[in-house]
């Protein structure tokens, strides 16, 4: 690894001989001295543990919330994304891989250094109602993110994390005082998936998840669909019911369209129909609020009513064309809208 400047990492502790135990993620990292974790964006320096990527923001744009997706949080707001570089999982699949497997793969970590202060004094300059943690895992940043969500807050603005959701129960009660909203990942339903093709495993994500459920953040979920992968009927409904029976019906599942990319250029991509299949499939779980992703401009991108049906936002592609909410409820039953500020801009 280059040298890089360091911070003072969070979500540690001291072990005999030198060596540090990380419990930020679940991969819970017992580190040598001079050794790096799993992440390669943390390493234990002379017995401390040290962030490696906190002054390297690699990636920064502005964004529509249903980017990330986030469709029952103050749908039609923009959000200031940004990112560092590492990952803890390494998905054969990933769209970001030149930035997320950078440190493993290049042994480099590259980036700008902008402070949380900065960070935030952008966002407002834009306008922007939250900051996204995103594009890689928000976890392998954490410091950065924590320290400036909290600054975010001070001046109103809300903070969001896109993620695998392969944090500790104690990385989660760290962030919570400040993070407003998540999307995470499922992945698959399936153990031999998560070690074949994300290189990670299932039940850290579930414990995360049934956390999440417990607290005041809201949050979404997104399962992206891979051809012969994670298709299959079955799967498709245990994912289906497992959010609504043990997080929620109110709980959005967003069902993405695969793209080929990094190790999987050699699959082709979902076909819009296995999307629509698991979409019926969430419906007939009792999910009430299901999306297609990644498939241009479909239907199933617009918020309905689940009692009446009306529709209640109309999307168009990452815009909104028209919200029909109205003081958080559907106009013509009357049924409360499951989010947060759902008729944020009307």
């Amino acid at each position: 690894m280059v040298e890089t400047q360091t911070y003072p990492a969070m979500l540690w502790e001291k072990k005999p001989d030198n060596k540090v135990y990380c419990f930020l993620c679940s991969w819970e990292c017992l580190i040598s001295p001079g050794k790096l974790g799993r992440c390669q964006v943390r390493q234990n320096i002379d017995g401390e543990l040290v962030s490696l990527n906190y002054h390297h923001i690699c990636a920064a744009n502005i964004d529509p919330i249903e980017k990330k997706p986030l469709f029952h949080f103050m749908p039609g707001s923009t959000s200031f994304s940004v990112a560092c570089v590492g990952c803890n999982f390494q998905c054969d699949f990933c769209q970001n891989w030149q930035i997320s497997q950078m440190p493993l793969r290049e042994h480099r970590i590259d980036g700008e250094a902008v402070s949380p202060n900065n960070l935030v004094e952008i966002a407002q300059r834009n306008h922007c109602q939250s900051i996204s943690y995103t594009y890689t895992e928000p976890t392998i940043f954490f410091e950065l993110a924590y320290d400036t969500s909290r600054r975010a807050h001070e001046v109103g603005i809300k903070n969001i994390f896109v993620s695998n959701g392969y944090m500790t129960p104690q990385a989660l009660e760290t962030i919570e005082p400040w993070l407003d909203a998540i999307n995470v990942d499922l992945k698959s339903f399936r153990e031999d998936y998560y070690r074949r093709v994300c290189h990670g495993h299932l039940e850290p994500v579930l414990r995360s998840l049934r956390w999440l459920a417990k607290s005041r953040i809201w949050f979404e979920v997104t399962t992206l669909i891979v051809p012969e992968q994670n298709d299959s009927e079955e799967e498709l409904r245990d994912i289906a019911r497992f959010i609504a029976e043990e997080l929620g019906p109110h709980v959005p599942w967003h069902v993405s369209r695969f793209h080929p990319d990094y190790k999987m250029t050699g699959i082709g991509g979902t076909p819009t129909s296995t999307v629509e299949l698991a979409l019926a499939i969430g419906k007939a779980a009792g999910l009430r609020y299901c999306y297609g992703g990644n498939i241009p401009i479909h239907l199933s991108e617009s918020t309905h009513c689940y009692q009446c049906g009306q529709t209640l936002i109309e999307r168009w592609g990452f815009s909104i064309r028209q919200n029909k909410i109205k003081d958080g409820k559907c106009p013509s039953c009357e049924t409360p809208v499951d989010g947060v500020a759902m008729d944020w801009g009307v």
